[in-house]
């Protein structure tokens, strides 16, 4: 008998994230459900949820993702499923208003895949998501739609590296979102989640050390059947005969097992022994036995559990001097040896089962709970210290993975100690609420702040009102000499001496540079003291702050302060951490205004420098820079003359960086070459597509060509993934042009792109533009649009360029727009 077909462990469970457990809800379509009934789409479409989100963290080399689906009003993403991370550390995302201002409502809103590299990336962007979750992850979050029906979002998360994302993981996720999306749309409305996200397991990983098998045994008979895996563990061909068996056992186990089983069998009792099997290499592995027999019967069914790998395992990390234990994905202790009881002086009984600083009291710092979330959602190892009462001093390193985390624990000196058998560890000091909140005030302004001048301003306006000070001076080290970038309090041409002071002079300012040591005078006989000579103002206390960011020394912080003060422990901790948070602002606004002046200057050069004078047209057009992030993007325009008259291009790469800039210019140039050489429309758009993929960039691109006569009027037009154009009429009438579309540029290179005729009369206008101009925070694209074209078919301006001012003035003045805008008018006669 072989039997006992093992499952696939990598089977989803049954229900999708959308089963219900709250209180009776009514959905779109008005009709209540119990709240106990689980929707009709998720019996048909709901294991696809797992499978698809389990299948896109494994295809990006990810270690978790989230899955969130639309809630049944269309206000808010419901968290549906999760992969990889434990849901109770997501707690303040599971439910996120569309509105929200953090990556999975935009993906949602937009359409448009969100690549997060790292946690200053996150910070920059995103800083409610990075307050919710301050931890360094990468991710990518696309949406799940098809058409305009957008169901939800799917979002990977990645440990930080120097090369970034996968650079093949947008593209997958964005086949994995579609293939789901197929999947959801026969359910149209119906397709919603509520309640609990549902958790699907990881693979369990490769050699877990234990195996089971089972056999029966008919005594009378001495006849035996044996089940794969037992065949698998002691690697036979079985006959069927027990002999066969029985060769494998060490022959010293032979009679006491058989003693055993009769005993069993007259008994109708159960037995438990150890016996030993010999492998084909001639060596020897511990196997325990479980056997159960009915009363008065000679049939025995015996399990045979193979767990040598593990019970070594256990054995030996039983036998270290140092603590270890184990937690599982949610933080509940899962196993703890000797030593780690020993240390913690606590019982592995106590523990196990629960949070460690749940049973511990001197762990209940929410320093150290936060220590093991940042290992589970960074997935990079971490460590802290913490102190045993009454003074005993443990030193944890933490390393996980996304089925847990392992811990280790070993004594660490304690101040005042003079053996140096142990790394020294002193105490940590413990910020009070309002150094704390100046900590946190700063990191949160700073997170709105990109260029090098609003983090000065940021800083200048944070620190000197949170600590009492009257002076502050920015200085940054370029070429070996220190440059002052900003300053505040000093009296009028004081700190021009000391502008370009070289790095090795003896100074404050510069020795806290070349040492990486912050210096603090509580009075001004200690500065003084240390730096006789030395040119003074009216101040009596000073801090000098090195400013060190990736462990590297960028510039100092100097405060002055107008009366002697003494700097507590506190104040030096916090002040130390704020200048690495300064300095960390600094270098990531400093390489802002290296790119942003780069940038800027490459996507000049690439829009069009003037535009074609064609007879019987007006052509006008305008570009317009978000005013957050990098102000930088993928929107272009162009028209190019040709001898049946013009083609007009509008289009849109995805992203805000140079990246993006650089691909627009390779997709401008090729159009325009296209055009040129006399392709029809539908064969210009193929072939930058063609292009696109052919890249691998990483990006998606829209686009909208159409080729106008002006003698006739006559258009034909080629969409691809592009808001459609409007078309005012003479008299003002203003209608959407509803031209068929292909998907994105990027996606796939066989794809057809329709071409369709439409005409534009003399007199009209017709209004290319980019999702810049008629996108808004928490409204839908098609608010915009009419919004758009409300705004057109009401415009009086006398010509066209005063036309395409007034489009984009709403546009100009919003404050923070974060997509460029393109727009491109075209008038016949």
């Amino acid at each position: 008998m072989r039997q006992g077909v093992p499952a696939d462990e990598h089977s989803p469970p049954p229900s999708s994230g959308a089963a219900h457990d709250g209180p009776p809800s009514t959905p779109v379509s008005g009709v209540p459900r119990n709240a106990d009934a689980r929707p009709r789409w998720s019996d048909a479409a709901g294991p696809a949820l797992a499978d698809t989100l389990l299948g896109a963290v494994r295809a990006t080399a990810a270690y978790g993702g989230v899955l969130y689906l639309r809630s049944a009003d269309r206000r808010s993403l419901v968290m549906s499923t999760v992969v990889g991370v434990p849901p109770a550390l997501l707690n303040a995302f599971r439910l996120v208003p569309v509105a929200a201002p953090i990556p999975a409502a935009e993906a949602f809103r937009t359409g448009r895949t969100i690549v997060l590299t790292d946690a200053d990336d996150t910070m920059r962007r995103y800083p409610r998501l990075a307050v919710g979750l301050p931890y360094a992850y990468a991710s990518a979050t696309v949406p799940v739609g098809v058409g305009d029906e957008v169901f939800g979002v799917l979002s990977v998360l990645w440990p930080v590296t120097a090369s970034g994302p996968p650079a093949s993981a947008r593209r997958q996720l964005r086949t994995a979102a579609h293939k789901l999306a197929t999947t959801l749309a026969p359910h149209g409305d119906d397709v919603y989640a509520e309640g609990h996200p549902t958790v699907v397991p990881m693979p369990a990983p490769a050699g877990s050390g234990q195996r089971l098998g089972l056999f029966e045994w008919d005594l009378a008979t001495n006849r035996l059947t044996v089940d794969d895996e037992l065949a698998a563990i002691l690697d036979i061909e079985f006959d069927g005969r027990g002999s066969t068996l029985l060769d494998r056992i060490a022959p010293e186990d032979i009679a006491l097992l058989r003693a055993a089983a009769y005993k069993a069998a007259r008994t109708g009792g159960s037995f438990t022994r150890q016996i030993h099997i010999l492998d084909r290499r001639g060596g020897h592995r511990l196997l325990d036995l479980r056997g159960r027999a009915t009363e008065g019967s000679s049939h025995l069914v015996i399990a045979v559990l193979d767990a040598g790998a593990a019970g070594a395992a256990v054995a030996a990390v039983e036998r270290l001097r140092d603590g270890v234990f184990a937690l599982d994905p949610e933080g509940r202790v899962g196993y703890v040896n000797r030593s780690a009881e020993l240390l913690l002086e606590a019982d592995r009984d106590q523990l196990l089962g629960r949070h460690p600083w749940s049973v511990l009291t001197w762990l209940a710092d929410p320093a150290y709970e936060d220590r093991y979330r940042a290992a589970m959602l960074t997935q990079q190892p971490t460590a802290f210290l913490a102190c045993r009462p009454p003074d005993h001093w443990l030193a944890f390193s933490l390393y996980p993975d996304a089925h847990g985390l392992t811990g280790r624990i070993v004594p660490a000196i304690s101040p005042g100690d003079d053996s140096r058998t142990l790394p020294e560890a002193p105490p940590p000091t413990r910020a009070s609420v309002g150094a704390v909140y100046h900590l946190l005030q700063l990191a949160s302004a700073l997170t709105e702040a990109v260029s090098v001048r609003e983090v000065s301003t940021c800083v200048i306006d944070q620190i000197l009102p949170g600590f009492g000070g009257q002076e502050i001076a920015l200085y940054l080290a370029r070429s070996g000499r220190m440059h002052l970038i900003a300053q505040s309090g000093y009296p009028d041409g004081f700190l021009d001496r000391f502008e370009g002071t070289a790095t090795r002079e003896r100074l404050p300012g510069t020795e806290v540079f070349a040492t990486g040591a912050p210096i603090f005078f509580e009075s001004e006989r200690e500065l003084v003291a240390a730096y006789p000579g030395i040119v003074r103002d009216e101040m009596q206390a000073w801090a000098f702050l090195p400013l060190i960011a990736s462990g590297h020394p960028v510039g100092s912080c100097i405060l002055g302060f107008d009366r002697p003060r003494v700097f507590t422990v506190e104040d030096r901790a916090v002040l130390t951490a704020l200048g690495g948070l300064i300095a960390q602002a600094l270098e990531r606004a400093r390489l802002y205004d290296a790119e942003f002046a780069l940038a800027r200057g490459l996507q000049q050069a690439l829009l069009p420098h003037r535009l074609p004078d064609i007879h019987g047209l007006s052509i006008a057009a305008r570009y317009l820079p978000g005013t957050r992030g990098m102000d930088i993007g993928g929107d272009w325009y162009d028209a190019v003359a040709t001898p049946a008259g013009v083609c007009l291009v509008i289009g849109d790469v995805e992203g805000h960086n140079v990246g993006a800039a650089a691909v627009m210019g390779q997709l401008r140039s090729a159009a325009r070459a296209f055009v040129i050489g006399g392709s029809p429309p539908e064969e210009v758009v193929a072939r930058t597509n063609h292009l696109l993929v052919d890249l691998d960039a990483g990006l998606l691109a829209s686009c909208c060509l159409l080729q106008l006569d002006p003698a006739s009027g006559r258009m034909r037009a080629v969409r691809a993934g592009h808001l459609p154009p409007l078309l005012r009429h003479a008299g003002g009438q203003t209608e959407i042009l509803d031209l068929p579309g292909g998907p994105l540029l990027g996606i796939d290179r066989a794809v057809r792109y329709p071409v369709s005729d439409a005409h534009l009369p003399t007199g009209a206008t017709l209004a290319l533009y980019t999702d810049g101009l008629v996108e808004r925070p928490g409204k839908a694209v098609s608010e915009g649009i009419d919004r758009l074209r409300s705004a057109l078919a009401h415009a009086t301006a006398p010509s066209l360029e005063a036309l395409a001012d007034l489009l984009l003035g709403q546009a100009r003045h919003a404050a923070h727009r974060t997509d460029d805008v393109a727009l491109l008018l075209t008038r016949r006669g």
